[in-house]
């Protein structure tokens, strides 16, 4: 099938499916005409990588484990070497949900404080007079 057609299949605009491609994660055969051409095997694969995409793995994260990947969902085998891939994508997942946490915490902290203060005045920055603040 051309890309055209995968593309309505999966519902995954063609220029991804070029950029799946570029990243090893699809294959394609040329045509005569120089045009790619998918087999039905891409249908199951594109829909694999984008619930892995939606896990948040990344494109390499996602083509060193494809092989491992069965059904649409996808199932994956639990090797050793994919396991601690995915290991780590999540410890860096759980770093970066603590950073955000500890940066919304920050700010409700801000806003609260800000909302204590009522509409008073707030100092000038610049040596002017200082003007209220508006919601």
């Amino acid at each position: 099938m051309l890309i055209g057609e995968l593309s309505r299949r999966v519902g995954v605009h063609a220029h991804q499916l070029r950029y799946y491609e570029a990243q090893g994660l699809l294959q394609a055969e040329r045509g005569t005409n120089g045009y790619r051409e998918f087999d039905e095997g891409a249908v199951l694969r594109v829909k694999q990588i984008r619930h892995l995409l939606g896990a948040g793995l990344s494109t390499e994260d996602i083509a060193y484990l494809l092989p491992c990947a069965v059904g649409e969902v996808p199932e994956l085998f639990g090797c050793p070497e994919l396991l601690a891939a995915m290991r780590s994508r999540l410890h860096r997942l759980d770093d970066q949900i603590a950073d955000l946490a500890r940066s919304r915490d920050t700010l409700a902290d801000y806003i609260d404080a800000a909302d204590r203060m009522g509409t008073t005045l707030y100092p000038p920055f610049d040596g002017t007079a200082a003007e209220p603040l508006s919601a």
